[in-house]
């Protein structure tokens, strides 16, 4: 959707995740999306001053560690772009909605129409879930031996009620 189809105008660059690169690329606008960014309170402020901070989406991904010290993986951006960043968020909550409404990539028109940022973007989420299907879809494509029941904190909770794992 943001490049009118054209592939070709994405680049997928891979960083080391334990060395910040990935962060410094994305704040020296190297990178303008890092996917699986750990969210971590030192690359949201300006640490140090000279580099930008960065925006978390909704997160997407938890690790299954104990609670004190859990992982918790989103797409992050620059905090000096609040309309790109919300955009993303916007992808990342699309997928969402779409495995809470059992909407998948072949049925991806029961997706709403979105206005927000403009009408030639108003298919971007369809888009999106045309592209990799809901967040359900995307986890077990990633993750094949995973089961919905080993997943802890990476199911989506159709209910809204609390889970508890005993």
């Amino acid at each position: 959707a943001l490049h009118n189809g054209d592939n070709k105008n994405v680049m997928f660059q891979p960083f080391p995740e334990a060395d910040g690169s990935s962060f410094i690329a994305l704040s020296n606008r190297t990178i303008d999306v890092l996917v699986g960014g750990k969210i971590r309170m030192e690359y949201d402020f300006k640490q140090p001053p000279s580099r930008d901070g960065a925006h978390f989406s909704t997160p997407y991904y938890y690790g299954n560690e104990t609670a004190n010290e859990v992982s918790i993986y989103s797409i992050a951006t620059r905090e000096d772009d609040a309309l790109f960043a919300s955009f993303v968020n916007s992808v990342v909550l699309a997928t969402i909605y779409a495995q809470e409404n059992e909407i998948h990539k072949e049925d991806m028109l029961k997706m709403p129409l979105v206005s927000l940022y403009g009408s030639d973007l108003n298919w971007a989420l369809r888009d999106a879930v045309a592209y990799s299907g809901n967040y359900d879809d995307m986890y077990s494509e990633w993750f094949k031996n995973v089961t919905e029941a080993t997943r802890g904190r990476n199911v989506v909770n159709k209910d809204l009620s609390v889970k508890l794992k005993v």
